[in-house]
């Protein structure tokens, strides 16, 4: 079914605004519980979306990718963390970073939830479908994005995290070049490539949990 712009803007925000938001809270409770105050200082640990929101990255680039058919691709502020000031900034940093992908996993959950108790909902049954079905997708590409291990993704993190420290400090000085990496790889298809398996697979296996 084609929808008119209108139409998806109406589909979409709702799933978008929550996966970007709770994806970035998720990274500031992790730092706090782990002892980095940097974000509740900088008022960052809210689902308030408009601390979150940058007006590019969370609005124009997802709209584009949505509207030109390919991955759906964006970004929100950066939520602040000092990993010097984690209990264990090697060990800490891990949870931190995996934090953000768990918080689009249990959301892709609900929203799989939702999805399965669409059809008992009246009038709202279709529209409740198409908002659940995207929300499940959104946070399924925003997860599996946000795992490849590239600094400064989450999955890059998590790899510095787990490495050696002589392999670890070499690895991290990727993160400069980590954003110009990324864009290439999407302009190219190649990052689609890579992630349309991980894609495809959380997808069976939500269909196989809540049918």
């Amino acid at each position: 079914m084609e929808f008119t712009l209108i139409q998806k803007i109406s589909i979409y925000a709702l799933p978008v605004i929550f996966a970007i938001t709770v994806h970035e809270a998720a990274h500031g409770y992790a730092a706090r519980y782990f002892g980095d105050m940097t974000a509740a200082a900088a008022g960052r640990i809210t689902l308030n979306p408009l601390k979150h929101i940058d007006p590019i990255g969370t609005l124009l680039v997802p709209a584009l990718t949505m509207l030109a058919g390919g991955i759906l691709f964006g970004w929100a502020k950066p939520v602040p963390v000092d990993f010097s000031r984690l209990h264990n900034p090697k060990r800490d940093m891990l949870w931190v970073a995996a934090a953000g992908p768990a918080s689009n996993l249990v959301m892709a959950v609900l929203w799989a939830i939702a999805l399965s108790f669409s059809a008992n909902a009246g009038q709202f049954a279709v529209p409740l479908a198409y908002m659940a079905q995207a929300g499940i997708m959104i946070n399924i590409v925003l997860m599996v994005l946000n795992l490849l291990p590239l600094p400064p993704l989450d999955g890059g993190r998590i790899a510095v995290s787990l490495l050696p420290h002589h392999l670890a400090v070499k690895f991290a000085e990727l993160e400069r070049y980590g954003f110009i990496i990324l864009i290439v790889l999407l302009f190219t298809g190649i990052l689609s490539q890579i992630m349309q398996p991980f894609i495809a697979g959380s997808l069976r296996v939500l269909s196989w949990l809540f049918g």
